[in-house]
């Protein structure tokens, strides 16, 4: 590859991962096509983007994209590979996912929501990280938990209410 082709290569990656808030990085070394396949395809149902790309370029695009991702550098080794999300959670459910089944994809280390994860054992953490929809909707459950209350207990009481003054009513006559 030319030295030009690899300066467009870096521009172009880092313009993707500057579009994204979620940067996964991992390794899905040895997985065989049949199953390098089937993740793909499940990257690409979840809106998850897969690339795989050489540790230097990644390191470059990294630089360039403008923020600081230093403390990613040390994991880059071996054979990597990117997982790019809008939603935070999304990769590391999907690596779960598809663990069930082969041993791979390792986490290596990830960048979310402005925090960094080092290491496979970070995977369960990432998992439980909930995302601004499932937030969103804990905080409407929470809101709405109130005034159900009150609404049954009006529904309710209106039904006693009803009932006493209709026997008032009765024993009145």
């Amino acid at each position: 590859m030319k030295k030009e082709e690899k300066g467009q290569l870096v521009e172009s990656l880092a313009k993707q991962i500057s579009k994204f808030n979620n940067i996964y990085i991992t390794d899905i070394s040895d997985l065989d096509s049949v199953n390098t396949s089937k993740l793909r395809r499940l990257c690409f149902r979840r809106d998850v983007k897969l690339i795989v790309v050489k540790n230097t370029l990644l390191k470059k695009a990294l630089v360039v994209s403008g923020k600081d991702f230093s403390e990613l550098f040390p994991i880059m080794k071996g054979h990597t590979s990117l997982m790019l999300a809008e939603i935070n959670n999304i990769p590391a459910k999907l690596i779960k996912e598809f663990r069930s089944s082969s041993p791979k994809p390792i986490l290596k280390g990830a960048y979310v929501e402005e925090c960094f994860y080092i290491g496979d054992e970070q995977l369960e953490m990432l998992v439980n990280i909930k995302s601004k929809n499932e937030l969103i909707g804990d905080i409407i459950g929470t809101l709405q938990t109130p005034i159900n209350n009150v609404i049954s207990a009006l529904q309710c009481g209106g039904d006693k209410l009803s009932g006493i003054l209709k026997k008032l009513s009765e024993k009145s006559e």
